[in-house]
């Protein structure tokens, strides 16, 4: 058998949009966090501030959290056309998404039972310097969050299917939020403990520190959500690749889908099994080609079983 010749009939399944620049904001963003989060864990520590301890410990573990990320890019490059993965490595950067999001939902309660632990047992808070530091690292924070914000139009479908609508990498989306919690609880410190300067509310500190605990929870759990659904094949709710195919094959009326299976390989980026049946089997070129024009769509496959008119339309043989 010529090779050769067969080789012009494969497709690749390097789905991924191209994430070197996402990578190597990220690793910026490792070597900025590292050192801040050094600095405030010192600070909360020799100035025993709850408020600044609980960013610096965040900082730890989105430390963590963004090795992942760039780890994800890493092996999804490195392994992009590895024949062992059959729709390719574009589910690697959900999957340390997903990871990151777990690392988050952590941290939130390592925040929560550090700031129950200071309202039962108060430590005096050399508020100054605590200040300070809290704005460094808001300041710290914000500056990453700008190298870290996804440009939807980067990852932008102008497919029909999905009415132009942009698509997230879910991999440096979870860095980015983990930045915005170290954002969020740079904000609660520097409020708790100017409150705590000026008001003698010191008492204010580890209440914030649960407020900014309750936040990033939920914004774990939307990450976990995203991502999960993406790791388990389930089909976006902002998909219309499931009307879209359906109208597509069925609109002639000779064919009838009893079996449709899509699921994201990639951001943006789809696959699908098609079964249908029908009379009067066609080329399957003929299925696939009104499909052709979503683009999003890179991977499809059509099986077509045959049956008289009469059975389908009974409604014997739908899936």
């Amino acid at each position: 058998m010529d090779t050769k010749n067969l080789a012009r009939w494969a497709h690749t399944h390097e789905f991924g949009a191209d994430s070197s620049a996402a990578e190597r904001r990220t690793r910026i963003v490792i070597g900025i966090t590292a050192t801040m989060m050094v600095v405030e864990i010192a600070a909360g520590m020799a100035f025993n501030s709850m408020a600044l301890l609980a960013d610096g410990w965040h900082m730890s573990t989105h430390v963590a959290a963004f090795l992942i990320t760039a780890l994800a890019y890493h092996f999804s490059r490195r392994h992009a056309s590895d024949p062992r993965y059959s729709f390719g490595t574009g589910k690697m950067g959900v999957l340390g998404g997903f990871a990151s999001a777990i690392v988050l939902a952590v941290v939130a309660l390592l925040m929560a039972g550090e700031s129950v632990h200071r309202f039962l047992a108060p430590a005096p808070i050399q508020f100054n310097q605590a200040i300070v530091v809290a704005f460094v690292g808001l300041l710290v924070n914000l500056a990453c969050a700008l190298l870290l914000k996804d440009d939807p139009h980067h990852h932008h479908d102008h497919g029909p299917a999905h009415g132009g609508h942009p698509h997230h990498d879910l991999n440096l989306r979870s860095a980015y939020v983990h930045v915005l919690a170290d954002a969020l609880t740079s904000v609660t410190a520097i409020l708790a403990l100017t409150a705590g300067k000026y008001l003698g509310w010191s008492w204010l500190d580890p209440v914030m520190g649960l407020v900014g605990s309750a936040v990033v929870s939920v914004w774990a759990y939307g990450l976990v959500r995203d991502t999960s659904g993406i790791l388990l094949d389930r089909t976006p709710e902002s998909s219309d690749l499931p009307g879209e195919i359906r109208r597509a094959i069925e609109s002639e009326g000779d064919a009838r889908i009893v079996d449709l299976h899509i699921w994201q390989v990639a951001s943006g980026k789809f696959a699908a099994i098609v079964s249908l049946v029908t009379a009067a089997p066609k080329p399957l070129e003929a299925y696939r080609a009104p499909l052709r024009v979503h683009e999003e769509l890179v991977h499809l496959t059509v099986e077509t079983q045959t049956a008289p008119f009469s059975e389908w339309t009974e409604g014997r043989g739908r899936g």
